[in-house]
């Protein structure tokens, strides 16, 4: 069986030829390869390398099983947002009256959204996390908006359903595309959500739309490739390689061309590791994790093959072009180093200073560098100077300093390790495979690394990765536990997921389970646990010989071609306008109100996530939802409480429940307003006459932008404070709660999107609230819209925390000036400026630990110091930290949803607890300096620990430290110290007005 690979990069087409028969000599089975420059029309590249290796093979086209094709065009037609290749899209909700609040296309960036929009639409249907329908789904409804999108003239429309993973009989998504398909004709291209991504319903819906609007210039470019190969006289079917390292037919990629989006750097990992043999078994071998570095002209791509074969997956969401995504794709790191990198030198105070890229000279490395007769100094002419390889003329760069060599080649050795240290997911050495055409740039020792394998025709393993790729069957849904075993349930999901490999092609005696990962969800009682199972195998000689020559469906595809002028039109969108973050200052009206700004918002939230200490839920749909009012026309005032009068009336508003719930199933929009209906008519109130504004309980994370966005739809102010000023798990954990203010937890009432409303009364006492609340919750699909009893503004200054909106936007602008002078290392010291307290250490996660329990997240996370050679990437020095510590030393920090303490573990084995709650505890991302929640831990990541001091009256009275202290989360034993002394918070009103 003979296979072809071609893999099309951005500079390059590679092709390979390989017999599948001869896998086990020491060539692999290659039998030739070839390297051509990609042509601006793609199907030319592929032409002419697929024609060189069976002319340099002397193969017959007829002998050829498949081709194999990895091709950028897809997602390079979102990047350059072309309007040639991106039609305007449909898109209809099945959410019933979720959602709404957070509507399709919110966070396009403004051209790509004006080539991609073309019609939005809601109908019932949807589920809630348990499997229960949010309500059933009307034909009618689906009926009509049919009428709407032909009257447009669209022919692409995506269906986006809520919980659409958990729809296992297709009763929503599935069956409207039937009904839809009908209603519009042959010619609709119709894409389901549940086709391309996973859960997190935004993320998910924004890679459908992307999907659908490049799909007919998939279908156009798949017919190119298809033509390319009647030209050569193949008639073998057509495959493309996916995100994952897997196989689809050519009719598959063109329904879902964003599932092969990316499918370049994953091509070389999986190339790689067959090439040097990792895909056979080593008796007795254990299989390990194994990094895979792609050293280019350019860049220096690494990623992970985990010991399934397959690449580690990236994050929980991607950006393709602006548009945060979630569909599958390799988790590749990137560092401007390269063969062709450009390395200078001049002398400083402190002696001879030498760097590496970012530049470089790219595909004239043979032109421009010494070693060619060029005048640029490379980093080939370093490693040819240094007689570690042999290129070019090694005379033209006999002449070098030993001084310059030595230091060049230091910092390419650093940057390669701190790359592969990055990647790493434990303490222990490393496998590294090196291909490309640029790995002559690495040492044949790193730090961290056990061995360094170089294997045959590494410089077309992406090639090779193409030829050889696997057939998948994937099955990702969400199961309630109760009552069942987990090894029942996931036997048969794993019985799901090789059936679904075997009907997508592969050789049934080949399918093994690659991937199983449960996640339970949080603050949930019912035990539900999104599943991930994933099988794999081998093409099956059946399955291509069962695969048409060219497919029909692509055949009589519907050539239709977007009017030009359309698009001519639709491309002078103006970007968003750039301000001058260092000269802006907020607008303060004559009457002291602070009419917000979407830049303001945008620091409020960043701000809102530092003070969330690891809590609160993401800041960024609330964000949108927000920013989504302002631009329908909504004025947002925030008001300080020194001009409101002192028996004003504030509404509490928030959210309880699972943040995982809340990223798929978006607000309405009904739910905060129905809540504080039903209170306000309860306690006697006049929403008009009495309600003076809103304020938030908790500041930190997503709930502290709820009131804003209650504020725009009711029109009412902001309060400039909350009441707690961080964020904390249990409902009762305000100053309210704690000094046990009358009316300060009950009447309360909670509400959902379709029309339920409960209200509490009263209750037993303050731990009863959360329960009942909490489970009435989940009975709502565990989100729901919650209002506590309102505060007089007099109260909210006494048991609250003011300035607190002052406090986030401060914070979110401290850290947006230092990211503008790309001066991250002073994010810690900007935001100590603004609240006292200390930068506790500086380092990465080597450890993290999380499980479930009573709907909370526990867990912990162990962070190891920086070494020296590191620390320049850091954002902090450690000399800063309130307790020195040493390279042996470890921080802990255990976590119930929010950072409870931070003790640090000495190498003798004695240990010293740094800060605890009350105090504000947050983990910076060192990278960029945005705040992580708990669930965003993870190993490896670089991370900067900072202590803030909490109000007073959380940390100077016994109601305080018994509702928020260490003995409030069954830390009896950990007393209380204050990291510093509080201060309080300055009003933006006051500064700018």
């Amino acid at each position: 069986m003979l296979r072809i690979g071609v893999d099309v990069g951005g500079t390059n087409t590679d092709g390979v030829l390989i017999d599948v028969t001869r896998l086990h000599e020491p060539t692999r089975g290659v039998l030739a390869h070839f390297k051509a420059p990609t042509s601006p029309n793609v199907s030319d590249g592929i032409e002419n390398a697929v024609r060189q290796v069976l002319t340099i093979a002397s193969v017959a086209p007829e002998k050829v099983s498949c081709v194999s094709i990895g091709t950028t065009a897809f997602i390079n037609a979102v990047l350059e947002a072309d309007g040639r290749r991106l039609a305007k899209v449909a898109v209809v909700r099945i959410s019933g009256p979720y959602t709404r609040q957070c509507p399709p296309f919110i966070d396009f960036p403004p051209r790509l959204r004006a080539l991609t929009e073309g019609h939005v639409g809601y109908v019932d249907g949807g589920l809630e996390i348990d499997g229960r329908e949010i309500r059933p789904l009307k034909e009618e409804q689906l009926i009509e908006q049919c009428r709407l999108i032909r009257e447009k003239g669209l022919k692409n429309v995506v269906l986006c359903g809520v919980y659409t993973a958990l729809d296992s009989e297709g009763k929503h998504e599935v069956q409207a595309a039937k009904i839809m398909q009908r209603e519009l004709g042959p010619s609709a291209n119709i894409v389901c959500s549940r086709d391309v991504g996973q859960v997190g319903f935004l993320e998910r819906e924004n890679a459908t739309i992307l999907n659908a609007s490049i799909l007919t210039f998939a279908q156009r470019t798949i017919r190119g490739f298809q033509a390319a190969m009647n030209a050569l006289n193949l008639s073998c079917p057509l495959f493309l390689t996916q995100n994952d390292g897997t196989l689809t037919n050519a009719a598959s990629a063109a329904r879902l061309p964003i599932r092969t989006f990316a499918s370049g750097p994953t091509n070389s990992m999986r190339g790689a590791a067959f090439l040097a043999g990792l895909d056979e078994h080593r008796a007795g071998a254990q299989r390990k994790s194994t990094i895979v570095a792609d050293i280019g002209g350019t860049t220096t791509d690494v990623g992970i093959l985990l010991p399934s074969g397959f690449p580690r997956q990236a994050a929980s969401f991607i950006e393709v072009g602006g548009v945060r995504t979630n569909f599958a794709m390799a988790d590749v790191q990137s560092i401007a180093l390269g063969g062709g990198s450009l390395v200078k030198a001049h002398e400083t105070s402190q002696g001879l200073h030498v760097s590496v890229g970012p530049e470089s000279v790219g595909h004239y490395l043979t032109r421009d560098a010494k070693v060619f007769g060029g005048d640029i100094l490379t980093t080939t002419d370093v490693v040819v100077a240094s007689g570690r390889a042999e290129v070019g003329t090694k005379e033209a760069v006999s002449g070098l300093s030993t001084d310059i060599v030595e230091k060049a080649m230091a910092n390419m050795k650093k940057m390669l390790e701190g790359i592969i240290d990055k990647m790493k997911t434990s303490p222990e050495d490393v496998t590294v495979l090196l291909v490309g055409g640029g790995s002559i740039v690495s040492p044949d020792h790193l730090e961290g690394v056990g061995e360094i394998l170089r294997p045959p025709h590494y410089s077309v393993a992406n090639a090779v990765g193409a030829a050889m790729a696997k057939v998948a069957g994937e099955i990702d849904t969400i199961e309630l536990l109760q009552g069942r075993s987990i090894h029942d349930v996931i036997d048969n999901i794993k019985a799901q997921a090789i059936d679904k490999a075997i009907r997508a092609g592969a050789d049934p005696a080949t399918v093994k389970i690659v991937e199983v990962s449960n996640l339970p969800v949080q603050y949930v009682t019912n035990q539900a646990t999104r599943i991930i199972v994933k099988a794999a195998g081998d093409l099956a000689p059946e399955a291509v010989a069962s695969v048409g020559a060219i497919d029909n469906a692509l055949e009589a595809s519907n050539e239709d071609e977007y009017k030009e002028d359309d698009k001519a039109a639709s491309a002078d969108v103006d970007e968003e306008e750039s301000i001058d973050i260092e000269k802006y200052k907020p607008t303060i009206r004559p009457d002291r109100s602070w009419v917000l700004s979407e830049l303001d918002l945008e620091w409020i939230a960043e701000g809102c996530g530092v003070m969330g200490t690891g809590g609160g839920g993401s800041t960024y749909p609330p964000f949108l939802m927000a920013r989504q009012k302002m631009r329908e026309g909504k004025e947002i005032l925030v008001v300080d409480p020194d001009d409101v009068p002192e028996d004003a009336y504030f509404l509490r508003c928030m959210f309880m429940g699972s943040p995982s719930v809340s990223s798929e199933r978006l607000q309405g929009g009904t739910e905060l307003p129905a809540a504080v209906r039903a209170l306000t008519t309860y306690m006697g109130l006049k929403l008009d006459d009495d309600v003076y504004g809103v304020i938030s309980d908790e500041i930190g994370g997503g709930n502290g932008l709820e009131p804003i966005i209650v504020a725009a739809t009711m029109g009412k102010t902001v309060l400039d404070a909350d009441l707690m000023g961080r964020a904390y798990p249990n409902l009762y954990q305000t100053l309210p709660g704690a000094y046990n203010v009358s009316g300060g937890l009950w009447p309360c009432a909670i509400s959902d999107a379709i029309g339920n409303t409960v209200v509490l009364p009263s209750a037993s006492s303050r731990t009863s609230v959360e329960t009942i609340l909490r489970t009435i919750t989940t009975e709502l699909g565990s989100s729901s819209g919650l209002t506590m009893p309102p505060l007089k503004r007099v109260t909210c200054q006494n048991f609250g925390v003011t300035h607190s909106v002052s406090q986030a936007w401060r914070l979110g602008r401290a850290v947006a000036l230092c990211r503008k002078k790309n001066d991250l290392k002073g994010i810690p010291s900007k935001i100590l400026e603004i609240q006292n307290g200390a930068c506790v250490f500086i380092g990465k996660i080597v450890d993290v630990s999380r499980e479930v329990r009573k709907g909370f997240t526990w867990g912990s996370i162990k962070i190891a110091p920086l070494m020296e050679d590191e620390e320049e990437e850091g954002i902090a020095s450690a000399s800063s930290a309130p307790v020195p510590y040493g390279p042996d030393d470890r921080l802990v920090i255990p976590f119930q949803n929010e950072n409870l303490y931070a003790c640090l573990e000495k190498a003798d084995g004695s240990s010293k607890i740094l800060v605890t709650v009350p105090d504000l505890i947050t983990v910076l991302d060192s990278q960029n300096g945005a705040a992580l929640g708990t669930p965003d831990y993870r190993y490896g990541l670089r991370v900067t620990v900072i202590a803030m001091a909490a109000d007073p009256k959380w940390t100077t009275t016994s109601e305080g430290l018994t509702t928020g202290g260490p003995s409030a989360f069954g830390l009896n034993q950990v007393e209380f110290t204050p990291i510093a002394k509080y201060k309080p918070p300055h009003s933006v009103i006051a500064e700018f007005a």
